[in-house]
């Protein structure tokens, strides 16, 4: 938390982001890409394809929290208190925290260049639908609206069953050609990613070999997330491979 909401190196790696997001978008609205950024129907991570383009207008896709949001009153209530998530705190927090926001770094000025650009911007969230209105009043009092329910923010509960992204993205792809997503877990991208049995180093090892590693930069966006979400698991044998590991040799002396 001390580096996500306060360090300036959060600020300016969000920045960042999202100046690249910008000038890929522009870009792409220029050249009219064939393709979308968004996995076909029947795509595997060893076999990704994706959705074509045809005539569909233009459009970009976010997540909200932490990455188009910074949810510091939430936050703030979580530090304080010394717990971990709850769902039944968070489900308040939708209700009530809309005033307890800001903006992620970078995001306004890029998503004002996106829209004058003629690009629709979609917000796709696993905020619950129930609270559309609040999620939305959120979004536009942080200076990123509009939000309109399902035209331009997707929420859980809107489309297929739990938290799976995927059929939103479906349902929106259908009437616009997604030419770049921005998230901060590799869910917002694709729910391949979020699949249970695959394990943490081939998760990591489909992130950033083949096809999906031209993807970063390049129509996906990702922003930086350490305080919560599926990039924070594993144990030694998962993060540190056997053949890259040192022992201090002077220990103990």
């Amino acid at each position: 938390m001390q580096w996500m909401y306060g360090s300036g190196e959060s600020g300016a790696s969000s920045i960042q982001a999202y100046h690249a997001f910008r000038d890929h978008v522009l870009a792409a609205a220029r050249s009219r890409p064939v393709e979308s950024v968004v996995l076909a129907e029947g795509a595997t991570l060893a076999a990704p394809r994706f959705i074509p383009c045809g005539d569909r207008t233009l459009a970009v896709v976010l997540d909200v929290d932490e990455t188009a949001i910074q949810n510091l009153g939430y936050e703030y209530d979580e530090a304080l208190r010394g717990r971990s998530y709850d769902e039944g705190i968070w489900a308040r927090w939708e209700q009530t925290g809309g005033n307890a926001v800001l903006p992620m770094p970078g995001a306004v000025t890029a998503l004002r260049a996106v829209r004058a650009a003629g690009v629709t911007v979609i917000f796709n969230s696993n905020r619950v639908s129930a609270y559309a209105a609040q999620t939305a009043a959120a979004i536009e009092g942080a200076g990123l609206g509009p939000a309109r329910h399902r035209e331009t923010l997707w929420l859980k509960g809107d489309v297929g069953a739990g938290s799976a992204k995927d059929p939103r993205r479906a349902a929106i792809s259908e009437r616009h050609c997604v030419i770049a997503m921005a998230g901060d877990q590799l869910g917002d991208f694709s729910d391949l990613f979020n699949v249970r049995e695959l394990s943490l180093p081939d998760r990591r090892r489909a992130a950033t070999s083949g096809r999906f590693a031209q993807m970063w930069g390049n129509g996906w966006f990702l922003l930086s997330n350490p305080v919560y979400g599926p990039g924070i698991r594993g144990g030694f044998d998962d993060v540190f491979p056997a053949d890259r590991r040192w022992t201090d040799p002077g220990a103990g002396h």
